[in-house]
């Protein structure tokens, strides 16, 4: 097996070969095993475990047992502990989902905090199988059928090839030791329901029903790659960047043939799962969103615009960001480019972008921010006065562009401008005025 394992680690896996990484080590016969084949192929890595304190005196052992084995092999061992139970009634989440966030968060920061490149985790054969039968029970697509990947982000499966038989095998030959989980033996957990009988069922149906469903899975992975190719050249083709944003048009989309299949491939990596849904949005009324937890994607005419979410602190920062201008500054470059210059030149026409100021009309300090709730203005070219939000609106602004709107004001926060819109009027240069301002965005 160590030969078969350093062909597929030189063929699939060669960035492991030249990088540090972390190995996550239940103490079970597949993880102890995949760290062996690491020594024994010279690799550099440190063995990762946690302690769910699940089982008792159980637990303390899988973890004693795991010490003793980085000191066989010589590498470096993380530890760490959980009060698993206390998680799970908090968060009101299984025990299987709150383990995997626990560890899973833990290891993301052993990666970040020590440097590792890759998380090497050691789901073999049978597993990518399970995880088939579970995703094709609870309705999936191609990628639910995929099983387990081989690469996602920093992790990686190098087993996920080899058969559970011949890790087992390879531990027998090599006298090598191994934990026993008592919770694997269990059928009140799906995943070894499956294990144990579903899977064993399958192979008596048909000698080869194992290896056949590994053929399929192969099958519907070049199906995959395919799809991807096409859904690349469509995302090229309708999703046009301007800013963090990202504009599509909506007839051009729902043109596409095999629709909700399309949609469902573009959007489902921002987290919009249900293409019925997107195909509803683009058929609603102006001003409709739906929301992941990751992004917004807005109805905007004959647009759909999709934008990631700020966190509640991004947001706060760019509500109270602002910036000041003093007598004398010839403009300034951020939060966006302004240049400030003195003129003679007069004009009542309105301009997108600059504005002509009557200089004795301000005072100063300036400041450029960002709207608030019940801010009035009096646009240039239109009778009294008006909330900057019915403005906006008025002018078919979409929510998302409000964000980046700014507003250049006075001393006593009087609107000068809605910048790149409208000036205010009592602020304009006019036929007598001495000493007008010129304010240009660049």
């Amino acid at each position: 097996m160590i030969t078969a394992f350093k062909n597929h680690l030189n063929t699939q896996f060669k960035e492991l070969t030249t990088s540090p990484f972390l190995l996550a080590c239940s103490g079970g016969v597949d993880s102890v095993v995949l760290a062996h084949l690491c020594s024994q192929c010279g690799l550099t890595f440190a063995l990762a475990h946690c302690n769910f304190n699940l089982r008792g005196a159980a637990s303390t052992a899988d973890a004693q047992f795991v010490a003793n084995l980085a000191l066989e092999l010589g590498v470096p061992v993380f530890q760490t502990s959980f009060d698993t139970n206390a998680y799970i009634k908090k968060h009101k989440v299984s025990i299987q989902m709150g383990a995997r966030t626990l560890r899973y968060n833990w290891f993301d920061k052993l990666i970040k905090t020590h440097n590792y490149q890759y998380l090497l985790t050691a789901h073999q054969r049978e597993d990518a199988l399970e995880t088939m039968i579970i995703n094709l029970s609870r309705g999936t697509g191609i990628e639910g059928l995929l099983g387990i990947p081989e690469k996602r982000d920093y992790i990686r499966r190098p087993l996920i090839c080899f058969a559970k038989a011949a890790l087992l095998a390879f531990a027998n030959e090599n006298h090598i030791q191994w934990r026993e989980d008592s919770s694997n033996d269990s059928t009140d957990y799906l995943r070894n329901k499956i294990r144990h009988e579903v899977l064993p069922l399958m192979a008596d149906l048909h000698p080869t029903a194992l290896e056949n469903m590994i053929q399929t899975q192969s099958h519907l992975k070049e199906r995959s790659q395919l799809a991807s190719l096409y859904l690349e050249q469509l995302k090229k083709e309708f999703f046009i960047t301007i800013g963090i944003e990202v504009h599509i048009t909506i007839d051009q989309l729902c043109a596409t043939p095999h629709v909700l299949a399309v949609m469902y491939g573009l959007f489902s990596p921002y987290g919009f799962n249900d293409a019925n849904a997107v195909l509803d949005l683009c058929q609603r009324e102006n001003g409709k969103k739906l929301l992941s937890s990751s992004h917004l994607l807005l109805k905007d005419r004959s647009k759909l615009i999709l934008t990631p979410l700020l966190t509640p602190s991004e947001a706060s920062c760019i509500a109270e960001e602002s910036v000041s201008i003093y007598p004398g500054e010839l403009g300034i470059k951020n939060p966006i480019q302004l240049s400030i210059s003195q003129t003679k030149e007069v004009s009542s026409k309105a301009h997108h972008e600059f504005i002509l100021v009557d200089e004795d009309t301000i005072t100063y300090p300036l400041k450029l921010r960002h709207p608030r709730e019940g801010d009035l203005f009096y646009p240039n070219g239109m009778k009294g006065k008006k909330k900057v939000s019915k403005f906006l609106r008025d002018e078919k602004i979409n929510v998302i562009s409000k964000a980046s709107i700014w507003l250049l004001t006075d001393a006593k926060d009087q609107i000068i401008w809605v910048v790149g819109y409208r000036a205010d009027r009592r602020f304009a240069s006019k036929l007598n005025t001495d000493k007008s301002l010129c304010f240009r965005i660049l």
